[in-house]
């Protein structure tokens, strides 16, 4: 009983921060609730489901969308203003209701209308399926600046794939990853809306035919693209964007001819051919794997979205103007693209303007030179992509002309600026002659875009001083650097509302949208008060979290233990192995020394291995392995626990994030481009312990170093350890606690059954160890020693995590946003307030 009383009063601290609900609203509500219930139904609710419900309430959010959804584009086409189309092949929306209804303001209705009706709100909300149209920070970025681009009021529309499946469900068997399908579809998307109307042909294959009037692509195969449009709220302005994402349909479902010569397979053959292209999300963003599938879903994306965006430009029935020239493309329209995966936009928009519009090739170029820009997301050279040209030869042969020829053109700028020298041309090329012949696509970028962008200074400057710097001499005035951000309304009000209250208690709620407003949070840092209600806060999303742990992955844990938590992508530049190395090294002090002074920690890591990258996995197993002999020793009990978070994904992360108290950003210094988790972590009250490297090098500025936990080398001394000589063995034989926690992996101490289980983990750190942990392992247990000693005093630590919270403001994503829309895309990120469709038609400026 108590549990519950504890529950009730935590929610009615949480809820504060929506205000009392309107009447008239929580009977709209309601209404339309019973309806959308009726209609799903047709029978009584006592026959309904949870899922019957979270069905109902969601079309009755939607349908408060609808009159802000159209009343926005009216409005922009009757400004005719610049419009932002962001291509990505990764949008990683996890959940829409909730963010929904505090995005339009009708949180506090719905809550209380599901009261009323004897439902939780709390309840149907977890019912959703998460739209995990993304492998990790790449999609889940583009998700939050589509949030950004709304709340700002800015014209943009975000293009991607309505994958059938989405990220592989995780599932852990033995200690062992096993992928299942993430069926997201199963029961149906209540958010989006299917536009047959605009439905558009995407040829593939085919042959070039040679005329007087150039060239000509001709037998091509064509694939349909059935575009499905997902609305994106913006926060408290009454705007309503588009998520545009396509389908592949075949233009003919089935051969009747076929059919009737006894051939049924044949007949739905070709159906099967075209949908396979949106069938599923490859999962790994990561490393590059060349597969004819790929390409088709990247030219896919492509080649709809950009017939769509001419057909925008253009005007049509629907649009008070009609275009015929495309002077004024480029002052109508910016497309970003979103890493390389769309690099194909620059020849289709080449071959669509010159082909099909007749421009010149000049005229065309300082068109998608103009219009496009590029955003680059990592470091590493396995996950640049490249295409063989014989596949681009067979699946798109227009297109390998077209990039034959802007290569041609290019090649020769280079030789005009530096003449003679023959090996800069070869590094430069967009074609790659060395092994099998080859497209760079970071390089085709680079050439079609006005703009090109890293995204955090340190990799911005990395791009520059290395991986690009022949580009960069050749076009200094290209290159900019965009912090990552993130969206203050998922990553703070929506997901941790206690808090959310607590600051709206001291600072005018504003931040929710200018959240550099948390600075105003400072002069806090000496109000014990108010310190002590930060602690209560956190508490409460830890002992939230720990019974959702024990109910899913039946592990008891300590909430008043340090919450260590290492969230992302398993994969070796991460570093998960160095976390693993201190979780050894903690239990064997346990287990050797007093540990009476030993200040309890529950570790917890999560996040999907590619189902083809062995170490990953072999990582996962391990993580699994140590955490069945520390959790099951009764030396250690509740003073160390280590938990592997099943599938992890955005609506488990809203869960984590608020209760987390230490953030682990612990990659090899010059290999994470920037990283978002950081920043979701800090805003939300963890200290981060963590390298330079990324976006902590800016969170480390803004905060200042003693509110920062940092460890591990520099990029420089990363390349000068290389340059001199790299002997992990050495570290090895001179640490004794690390060579106990890595002969333990190896002797299997963790995993008797199979002593040689972790071989490949063991030879990897000792003969290669590619990403130093043997080298920053001593500076690693060092600083995890001084958080250690912090977290002894509650209100030092409070103070600490304040001081974070403060100093996030930095990392929005409206910030983000706002520098692409003055930098890069040239239009004004001020922002429109629209009012609500049942207020007078007008406008007004906010």
């Amino acid at each position: 009983m108590a549990n519950n009383e504890e529950d009730i009063q935590i929610k009615q601290r949480q809820i504060s921060i929506r205000g009392i609900a309107p009447l008239e609203g929580v009977n709209n509500i309601k209404n339309n609730f019973n309806k959308h219930l009726h209609f799903t139904l047709v029978k009584d609710r006592q026959n309904a489901t949870k899922r019957d419900y979270f069905f109902a309430l969601a079309h009755a959010v939607k349908d408060q969308v609808c009159g802000r959804w159209i009343r926005t584009h009216q409005h922009y086409h009757r400004t005719d203003s610049k419009k932002i189309y962001y291509l990505s092949m990764e949008f990683y929306m996890g959940r829409a209701l909730t963010n929904t209804m505090v995005n339009i303001g009708i949180h506090g209705e719905c809550e209380e209308a599901m009261y009323q009706l004897g439902l939780d709100l709390e309840e149907l909300e977890s019912m959703e399926e998460d739209a995990g149209l993304g492998n990790g920070g790449l999609g889940r970025l583009a998700a939050c600046f589509l949030d950004s681009m709304a709340t700002l009021g800015m014209p943009a529309y975000g293009y991607g794939i309505r994958y059938d499946y989405g990220i592989f469900e995780q599932r852990i068997r033995g200690g062992w990853q096993v992928e299942e399908p993430d069926e997201w579809l199963r029961y149906g998307n209540p958010w989006e809306q299917a536009r047959p109307e605009y439905v558009l042909h995407v040829p593939f294959y085919g042959r070039i035919e040679q005329s007087d009037n150039g060239s000509k692509w001709v037998d091509y195969q064509i694939v349909c693209a059935l575009p499905y449009d997902t609305p994106i709220p913006g926060y408290g302005n009454n705007t309503i964007n588009i998520m545009r994402l396509w389908s592949a349909k075949a233009p003919n479902s089935f051969n009747l001819k076929f059919f009737n010569n006894g051939s049924y397979l044949q007949a739905v053959h070709d159906r099967y051919l075209a949908e396979n292209i949106t069938r599923v999300l490859y999962p790994n963003d990561s490393m590059f794997e060349g597969r004819e599938l790929r390409l088709k879903q990247e030219y896919f994306l492509v080649s709809a979205s950009l017939q769509d965006i001419i057909r925008r430009y253009k005007g049509g029935e629907n649009f008070d103007y009609q275009r015929k020239s495309f002077a004024a493309f480029s002052d109508k329209a910016a497309i970003q693209l979103n890493d390389t995966h769309p690099a194909l936009a620059i020849p289709e928009l080449m071959r669509i303007l010159v082909d099909d519009e007749g421009l010149n090739w000049e005229d065309a170029w300082k068109i998608v030179n103009a219009t496009c820009a590029y955003t680059n997301h990592t470091v590493l050279p396995e996950a640049l992509e490249r295409w063989p040209v014989s596949l681009l030869e067979k699946l798109l042969p227009r297109h390998l002309q077209i990039i034959f020829m802007i290569n041609h053109i290019f090649l020769n700028e280079v030789e005009k600026k530096w003449p003679g020298d023959s090996e800069r041309k070869r590094r430069m090329s967009i074609v790659e002659e060395q092994g099998e012949k080859s497209i760079n696509m970071a390089h085709l970028c680079i050439v079609g875009s006005h703009a090109v962008n890293g995204v955090a200074k340190i990799h911005s400057d990395i791009l520059k001083a290395s991986i690009f710097k022949d580009f960069y001499e050749m076009y200094p005035e290209r290159f900019q650097n965009k912090t990552n951000g993130i969206t203050p309304r998922r990553w703070l009000l929506m997901c941790n509302p206690g808090l959310a209250s607590l600051i709206n208690q001291r600072i005018h709620s504003h931040w929710a949208t200018h959240l550099d407003l948390l600075r105003n949070l400072e002069p806090l840092t000496s109000d014990e008060v108010f310190l002590r209600s930060l602690i209560r806060v956190k508490q409460e999303n830890k002992q939230k979290l720990a019974c959702f742990i024990e109910k899913e992955f039946n592990v008891s844990i300590n909430p008043a233990s340090m919450f260590d938590v290492q969230v992302k992508r398993i994969h070796e530049y991460k570093r998960q192995l160095l976390n693993c190395l201190h979780v050894i090294t903690m239990y064997n002090e346990i287990k050797k020394k007093n540990p009476n002074n030993f200040v309890p920690r529950t570790v917890m890591i999560g996040g999907k291995a590619a189902p083809g990258y062995y170490m990953a996995k072999l990582i996962i197993k391990l993580v699994n392995s140590i955490a069945h002999v520390v959790n099951n020793d009764p030396d250690v009990g509740d003073k160390l626990k280590v938990v592997f978070l099943e599938n992890y994904r955005v609506s488990l992360a809203e869960k984590i994030v608020p209760a987390a108290d230490l953030s682990e950003q612990i990659s090899l210094a010059g290999t994470e481009a920037s990283g978002t988790g950081n920043m979701k972590f800090m805003l939300n009250g963890a200290l981060t312990i963590g390298t330079l490297d990324g976006a902590n090098v800016e969170m480390r500025e803004e905060v200042g170093a003693d509110n920062f936990f940092l460890f591990g080398m520099t990029v420089e001394e990363v390349e000068k350890l290389w340059k001199d000589g790299y002997y992990p063995r050495k570290f090895y034989e001179e640490n004794a606690d690390l060579r106990e926690a890595i002969d333990q992996i190896n002797n299997g101490f963790f995993s008797p059954e199979d002593p040689g289980l972790f071989r490949d983990i063991f030879n990897s750190l000792i003969f290669t160890d590619k990403y130093c942990l043997l080298k920053d392992y001593s500076s690693y247990i060092e600083c995890q020693q001084r958080v250690s000693e912090l977290y002894r005093n509650p209100m030092d630590w409070a103070r600490m995590c304040l001081r974070n919270i403060a100093a996030s403001g930095k990392f929005s994503s409206d910030r983000t946003i706002m520098e692409y829309a003055t930098e890069i895309w040239g239009v004004d990120p001020s922002g429109i307030k629209l009012l609500a469709p049942h207020q007078e038609t007008h406008d007004a400026k906010i």
